[in-house]
């Protein structure tokens, strides 16, 4: 028996991993929506969730990590059980899933970032240009 038979998972044990991963991020999600603050009976979802604390941790900051985290997990997951060859897009160099998610990533960022320069808060329009960024760099690049 070779070393990439004994690495492999077995075929039943994939849904296992599913059900484990999406138990994990759920759980975390849960746990971060019970963190938010109570004021007056109302939920203060931008109060602080570490009174005195270093950063401000808010619950929109707390979800911007755990959707990275998520699309990490997602990705390593995919990765694993669907191994891809790079591809050459319209950049002219090979990428994988996770080269376009860096670059997803970061091209989101400096998308907000400009749409805070240019028009201010909120970024709700910014993020929905983010997503068309996100279909066209996974479409094309």
């Amino acid at each position: 028996m070779s070393l990439t038979e004994t690495t492999k998972p077995a075929r039943g044990t994939w849904p296992a991993i599913y059900a484990g991963a999406a138990l994990l991020l759920g759980g975390t999600l849960v746990f971060l929506i019970s963190a938010v603050p109570v004021r007056d009976g109302v939920r203060d979802w931008t109060g602080s969730m570490i009174p005195g604390g270093w950063m401000a941790w808010t619950f929109p900051v707390a979800l911007f990590f755990w959707c990275i985290a998520a699309l990490l997990i997602v990705f390593t997951i995919l990765g694993v059980r669907f191994p891809e060859t790079p591809r050459r897009g319209i950049l002219g160099i090979d990428t994988t899933r996770g080269d376009r998610l860096f670059v997803t990533l970061l091209g989101s960022a400096f998308i907000c970032l400009g749409w805070l320069f240019f028009f201010g808060p909120p970024v709700w329009w910014g993020l929905t240009l983010c997503l068309v960024y996100a279909a066209a760099v996974f479409r094309w690049v």
